[in-house]
Parts: C-alpha cells; sequence; structure tokens
C-alpha cells in the first residue's frame, strides 16, 4: 500500500504556545499531501529522536505530511531530566498532543489534512488518549508502546490502531496484547510482532520493518479510503 513520490516539501519550524511557555515543533509537507502524521515521542525523548526521524522519512516518502513535535516545554524537560516527573504523565502529554492538533488544523486548514497519530513507548499511551477524546484523528500506530498507560480510554478509541512490537520485547507484548482486547470500539485494529527486535528496535532491518508497517497503515487509513482506493 506504500507509494513512493517524486516530491518536493515545504519544511517550517513551528512553535505552539501553551499557557504561558512554548512548545516547538518541525512540520514538513511533501506537495499534494492529504495525510498529516503527528508523533508523540517516548519516555525521555524529544523531535529530535533518530527513531522517530527514520520513521517520518519513510512516511515522507510515501507522501504523508509529518510534524514531529516537543511535547514538553523547555523548563518541563529540564525538570523531567532530573526527576522523570512529567514523561509518565500520560494527560498532560495527550492534552499537549491535542492541542498540537488543533493548532495545526487551524493553521494548515487548507490542506484539508487527514490525521494519524504515531507514538512511541509513553507517547503510544498519550497518542490513544488523545486520540479517543476526537472524532477526527483516523489511524494511530504505536512503536514498542505502552497503551496500558492509556486505561478507560482504550474503550473509546475510534481510530484504526496499529500495535508494532519487538518479538523480544516480552512485557510489552503483553501489555499490548491485553490493550488488543480492549479496543473495542476501533474501526480497524491490528497487532504486529517483529521477529529479533528489543524494545527500541535498534537490530538490523527492524526500524525499517516497523516504517514500512506504519507507512502502509497510515496511507492506507489517512489516503487511500478517501480516494475509493
Amino acid at each position: 500500500m506504500s507509494r513512493v513520490v517524486n516530491q518536493t516539501c515545504f519544511e517550517e519550524a513551528v512553535r505552539i504556545n501553551v499557557g504561558r511557555e512554548w512548545i516547538d515543533g518541525s512540520l514538513v509537507v511533501p506537495d499534494g499531501a492529504q495525510g498529516v502524521v503527528l508523533f508523540a515521542h517516548g519516555s525521555g525523548s524529544s523531535r529530535h529522536s533518530p527513531r522517530n526521524r527514520f520513521v517520518a522519512d519513510v512516511l515522507r516518502r510515501s507522501g504523508l505530511a509529518t510534524l514531529l513535535i516537543d511535547l514538553l516545554t523547555s523548563s518541563e524537560e529540564r525538570t523531567d531530566v532530573v526527576t522523570a516527573a512529567h514523561r509518565f504523565d500520560i494527560r498532560l502529554l495527550a492534552d499537549r498532543l491535542a492541542a498540537v492538533n488543533d493548532w495545526l488544523m487551524v493553521n494548515y486548514k487548507r490542506h484539508g489534512f487527514h490525521v494519524g497519530y504515531f507514538g512511541a513507548s509513553t507517547g503510544a499511551a498519550a497518542a490513544l488518549v488523545a486520540a479517543a477524546a476526537r472524532n477526527d484523528i483516523e489511524a494511530v500506530v504505536s512503536r514498542g508502546g505502552r497503551p496500558d498507560l492509556a486505561g478507560d480510554a482504550l474503550g473509546e478509541v475510534r481510530a484504526a490502531t496499529l500495535l508494532i512490537v519487538g518479538g523480544r520485547d516480552l512485557p510489552v507484548i503483553e501489555m499490548n496484547r491485553e490493550a488488543m482486547q480492549q479496543l473495542r470500539a476501533a474501526r480497524k485494529k491490528e497487532l504486529v510482532i517483529v521477529p529479533g527486535a528489543t524494545h527500541l528496535f535498534e537490530e538490523p532491518g527492524t526500524l525499517a520493518r516497523v516504517a514500512e508497517l506504519a507507512s502502509d497503515w497510515f496511507v492506507r487509513h489517512l489516503v487511500a479510503e478517501h480516494a475509493g482506493v
């Protein structure tokens, strides 16, 4: 389902106001993009995560726009490095993701984007909580996610949801299997286990497989379904 496109891209560093402070991100929009994927990074990571940047590059080559964003402010990040106080605050992260979504829809409404979320580790829980709260999120992909941290919100997620877990990430496999049972409202759901991969998908070829799976999922649910393919 993935498609390789010859493209030029519009790229912009963005700053989004949250209360008295700002969060920073990088938006890249290929020509003709119909779908956009917002990235929710995992514990202790940021928009500079090499793994998420790798996945984002693959998505853009499939014609999807991407927005990598720091969900914590600079002061919150400084505190979190010392105390880890915010990285497991799923409600805060989900609210920030929703705020970014709203900002994007106001400022880039002309694109008519169909929206998906890509979450890693705790960011996957935030993505699922944010998706559960609204009807305009059409697809979610979780990489090595902690969907258990989404709690009761799992039963409210309507977006097509793909859970990707490493085959050697045994505790997280079980968490994702349990989450699959709770995703009762999702219009489509799937769990894919990548053989030989650990939690960070550092083994050769495993992250590329994640990117391929994510690209196929988002192209199918953000683009192809609306094109009648």
